[in-house]
Parts: structure tokens; sequence; C-alpha cells
């Protein structure tokens, strides 16, 4: 017979289904309290209720389960003394799209050694949300494959669309259906539109291809997500944290029917991909907030433990401990130094 399908792939491998992954790494009650009121604190920020700054800060990507539990304990103790100003969500991204090809983040290639054992990096990925979630730390996640949320979802209270992805029709489709906030980010260009036509479009209901807890591929219906964002990341020209650019961000979505509501990001294209100048966007953004600003709601930083960021080693005992595998990062003690200062002028500056 002559064959006229999957003709360029290798093999096809079930995984395990979502039902049974819950089985092997159940939420408690504790847990679920947490992540809805979490959840409920970020929506009152993102709709100006609140007047915190929310803080999505932590490493480009997770690659070590260990360190990850390491910067998250020392969040965990640092948010105890901003919470009053800063609302700190740890940024546990699982899964990294790559402009050409590369290592896709810890979901599909676990070992970091081309072996893709996607069921146990599924496991590895919800053993540690649960741990995290236990410290009683927010987390934040970019959802890049459709599949993934049916996997982790539920101890998720902050999802990202990235710069790539803002303007697929199926993330959009799926940010419809997503039991949290959602932040759409501009293009890499610098292009605010796609990002508005993204929020626009996720507000409304959708049907679509997925699939359900045992793993059936399934129609999906969507009631559309109200809890929806932008975030300024920089285009390959300029930066758009600048008040100016605030201030056109503002009008781009009064004029699209858009609550105007902002998410900085201090990497990427604002820092120029030079993760030291972090710090200079966030300054400029607190003191943004400290002359009136009403429409930043919050930050995103790229932190690790160490700063800089390595290259994947064949012996992954040769690598370096709490040093990122993707972009560059800035270290805890900067990270902790500027999250204090930010806390210290807000408090400030909102008592007189």
């Amino acid at each position: 017979m002559l064959k006229t399908n999957n003709l360029k792939v290798t093999s096809i491998t079930p995984i395990i289904a979502p039902a049974e992954l819950r089985q092997v790494f159940p939420v408690s009650e504790r847990n679920r309290e947490f992540i809805c009121r979490s959840r409920e604190e970020i929506n009152n920020i993102i709709h100006r209720r609140d007047r915190r700054l929310m803080v999505v800060v932590g490493p480009c990507s997770i690659h070590d389960p260990g360190a990850a539990i390491d910067y998250a304990e020392r969040l965990a103790e640092l948010s105890d003394k901003v919470s009053d100003q800063l609302l700190l969500i740890m940024r546990v991204y699982f899964e990294k799209p790559r402009t050409t090809v590369g290592w896709k983040g810890l979901i599909n290639d676990p070992d970091m050694n081309g072996t893709h054992l996607i069921s146990k990096g599924l496991g590895i990925a919800r053993s540690l949300l649960l741990r995290i979630t236990g410290l009683e730390v927010p987390v934040a996640n970019e959802m890049l494959d459709p599949i993934t949320p049916e996997y982790v979802a539920e101890m998720i209270s902050w999802g990202a669309i990235g710069a790539r992805t803002t303007e697929s029709q199926t993330h959009r489709e799926m940010a419809s259906g997503l039991s949290f906030a959602v932040g759409f980010k501009n293009g890499t260009d610098g292009n605010l539109q796609i990002a508005i036509d993204a929020m626009k479009a996720a507000m409304h209901p959708h049907s679509f291809l997925g699939i359900n807890s045992e793993g059936r591929t399934s129609i999906i219906r969507t009631t559309g997500n109200p809890d929806l964002h932008i975030v300024l990341r920089g285009g390959a020209q300029k930066a758009n944290y600048y008040p100016e650019d605030i201030l056109a961000t503002e009008e781009a979505l009064r004029s699209n029917g858009l609550f105007p509501t902002i998410m900085v990001d201090c990497s990427h294209g604002n820092s120029g991909k030079d993760y030291r100048k972090q710090p200079e966007v966030l300054d400029s953004v607190i003191t943004q907030i400290e002359k009136g600003n009403s429409s930043i709601s919050g930050v995103m930083i790229e932190s690790y433990l160490e700063e800089g960021n390595q290259k994947i080693q064949s012996d992954i005992m040769q690598m370096k401990y709490g040093v990122s595998i993707t972009d560059a990062c800035i270290n805890w003690e900067t990270t902790e130094r500027i999250l204090l200062d930010a806390h210290k002028k807000l408090a400030t500056c909102r008592k007189s």
C-alpha cells in the first residue's frame, strides 16, 4: 500500500493523561485556596482596584528544580517584607519558544540531552509547582504549547503569551479559556496592535480543538477571558517603557475600547538585551508611578540566584548552580536590593 501520511514522522509515543498525572501529584485544598486568593489579588491589581504593583520575577527558564525551590524560598521571605506595596509572583517558565532551534524547556527535554522525555518533564513541572505554591508563592508561566495547560494550569496564577505567539489564533483561543489573568506581549518589532488585537480576540468566546482530562481530542468551548492586559517588552529598534510610550499605550488601549492597564517587561527589548540594565528600567517605572501614573500595574524582571547565563554542558554536573541556561539574569542580591528600594519609594509616595 502506498503510504501518504506521517512521511516525515519517525515515531508517535503516547504520554500520560492529565487526569492520571493529577492523581500522582494532587493539589491540596490549602494550595487551592492560596491559588484562588492569588488570582483574585492579581485581577484586582490589573483592574486597578488594588494599587499595588505586580512583580513577575524569576529565571528566564527553569532547568534545575532544586535551584528553583531555593529561589522560591528567598522570594517568599522577601514577599513578607514588601507585600503592602508589591505582589511578588515567581516566573516559572517550563517552555521556551526558539527563534530557530535550541533547548525548548524542562517539559520538552528535562534531561537537557535531546532525549525529550516529555512525560517525565510534565511530572517534574507539576511536582515543582506544588512545592512552590506550598511556599505560598504565586506562579507565573508562559503559555506556549496549547496541550500543556491541561496538565499544569490549575496551579498557575498568571500567564503570559509571548511576543512570538501573541499573533497566533491558537494562543488567543487558548487564552480565552484560561482560569487566570493573561498578559499579551507586544510584537518583537515593537508593534502594539498585535497585542491589542489579541486581547480583543481573547475576551470573546471561542470553540477549538484541544484535549480533555483523559487526553482525548475534544472540542473546547470557552466564555472569553476578561482579565487581560498588555506587556510592553520593547522592540528590535527601541525600548517602550518611557513616559511617552506609556501614554501612547494608554491612548491605544482606550481607542480600542480596552481598559488601560500595563505591565512593563524590564528585560528583552527594553533593556537592549543587557540584563544589567533591568534595574534602570524598573527605576524609570517607579519614578513614573511616583509622579502619578496609575495605568502601570506590573513589571517583569529576569532574575536568578547568580547573574548572567551559561551554555548547556554534556556533563550537567559541570554546570554552575543557579545560573540561567537561556537569557541572562540579574542575581539575587541585585533583585532583593531593587525590590526593597522600589517598595520604599512606593510606600513613601503613597503616604504623601
